[in-house]
């Protein structure tokens, strides 16, 4: 698990990406439906090699993003690569 001072020096550097009690969010807004559901589907293959999981919400063409490690029971460096990832991916 990181130390508060690690995921605010981390969440500095990930525009968008805030801290939520033992998690961080983003929400991604995107030009279309479609491009939702894409930008899910290009994400998807990351998650399953990283053998880690955000949960996913998608209304119409915001894809909301929150990244926790429910088994170590806060923020760790899994969930600070996976915002990184998805940063890389929607871009």
């Amino acid at each position: 698990m990181l130390s508060d001072a690690e995921i605010d020096g981390a969440l500095a550097t990930l525009p968008g990406w805030k801290r939520e009690g033992d998690a961080i969010i983003k929400t991604f807004r995107l030009p279309s439906f479609r491009e939702a559901i894409a930008f899910v589907d290009r994400l998807a293959p990351a998650c399953d090699a990283a053998d880690h999981h955000p949960d996913i919400l998608i209304r119409y063409r915001r894809v909301t993003l929150t990244y926790a490690t429910h088994s170590e029971g806060g923020i760790t460096a899994k969930d600070i690569a996976g915002a990184r990832e998805a940063d890389r991916l929607a871009s």
